[in-house]
C-alpha cells in the first residue's frame, strides 16, 4: 500500500496560558497543504518490520521513528503481520510542518483500512494522540482550530483555494525550549476562530504566531525570510509553529530566486488545491 502523508501550517498561534502539568494552553488553525512525504508497506511472512528509508536522512534508530511507534502501537492491541515499510522523506524536521505526526496519523489509517481492522476515525485518535498532539489532525486532514495543548480539534469550513504559498525552512531548527524561552502568555482580545473568517488580504495586521516573539531575536535568518516574502508580495507571511519554517501568502503567482533565502534552504512553492512545484 502507498500512501502520500502531507504537511501542515499553522494559521496563527496565540499561547493562552500554561498549565500545572507544564504544558501550554494554545489555539491555532491547522491547515493542510500539499507538500508530500511517500510511505509504502508491503505484508511479510518474517513476523518482523523491516524498515527503510530515503530522501532526507533520518539519523534516528528506527524504533524510535513515530512511524515504527504507530504500527507497535496498533500492533499491541490487533494481530498483524510483519511488514516491509519504506519512508520517503520530504517534509522538512523541525520546521513547525507536521511532518512525522503525519506519517504516523497516515500509517494508522493505511493499516486499519488495509487488514479491515473496522476502526472509527474516533478510535483511531486516541492512538494517534499517544503519538503527538497533532497527530490525530492528519486522520481527517481539513482544516481545524485547534485548542488545549493542539489535540482539541474542531474542524472549520475555510479553504485558501486559488491563493499560492512560498514556504521556506532554513538550515537550523528551533529547539522547543528556545522556542518558548520569553513566551509571555496572553489572551488575544479576539479569538483566533473568529479572525481567519476575515479574507487572508486582512491577516497580518490581526493573526500572529506568538512563538516569533521569542524565535526571531535568536535566530535572525528566520524574521529575514518573513521580511523577504512580505517584500515579496506576500498578503500574509508567518512562521508555523514553533519553526524554523516560514510561509508566505500571495494573491498571483510570486516570482523569487533562491538567493533570495539564506543559503541551502528548503523552498516550496504550491498553488493551493492546484500544482505542485517542489525546488
Amino acid at each position: 500500500m502507498v500512501l502520500f502523508p502531507n504537511a501542515k501550517i499553522n494559521l496563527g498561534l496565540n499561547i493562552l496560558r500554561k498549565r500545572e502539568d507544564g504544558y501550554h494552553e494554545l489555539e491555532t488553525v491547522f491547515y493542510p497543504i500539499g507538500l508530500k512525504d511517500g510511505l509504502e508497506f508491503i505484508e511479510n511472512k518474517q513476523n518482523k518490520i523491516n524498515f527503510t528509508s530515503s530522501g532526507l536522512p533520518l539519523n534516528i534508530d528506527p524504533e524510535e521513528n513515530i512511524v515504527i511507534k504507530a504500527y507497535r502501537l496498533l500492533a499491541a492491541d490487533y494481530s498483524l503481520p510483519g511488514l516491509d515499510l519504506h519512508l520517503h522523506k520530504v517534509i522538512p524536521f523541525g520546521a513547525g510542518l507536521g511532518g512525522g505526526s503525519s506519517d504516523a496519523a497516515f500509517l494508522l489509517k493505511g493499516l486499519n483500512d488495509y487488514f479491515e481492522l473496522g476502526l472509527f476515525i474516533s478510535q483511531l485518535k486516541k492512538y494517534a494522540t499517544k503519538l503527538g498532539a497533532d497527530c490525530s489532525f492528519f486522520l481527517e486532514n481539513k482544516p481545524a482550530f485547534a485548542c488545549g495543548i493542539g489535540e482539541q480539534l474542531q474542524t472549520i469550513k475555510f479553504s485558501l483555494t486559488g491563493y499560492y504559498i512560498v514556504l521556506v525552512k532554513p538550515p537550523l531548527g528551533v529547539g522547543t525550549k528556545e522556542a518558548y524561552a520569553g513566551i509571555k502568555p496572553s489572551i488575544p482580545k479576539k479569538s483566533l476562530l473568529d479572525s481567519v473568517k476575515l479574507s487572508p488580504d486582512n491577516w497580518q495586521n490581526c493573526i500572529v504566531n506568538d512563538f516569533e516573539t521569542s524565535v526571531f531575536p535568536l535566530f535572525p535568518a528566520i524574521a529575514q525570510i518573513k521580511t523577504k516574502l512580505l517584500e515579496l508580495g506576500a498578503v500574509y507571511a508567518a512562521m508555523s509553529g514553533s519553526g524554523s519554517s516560514v510561509y508566505g501568502l500571495f494573491n498571483s503567482e510570486p516570482q523569487f530566486f533562491v538567493t533570495d533565502f539564506p543559503e541551502d534552504s528548503f523552498i516550496w512553492k504550491d498553488w493551493i488545491n492546484g500544482f505542485i512545484i517542489l525546488n
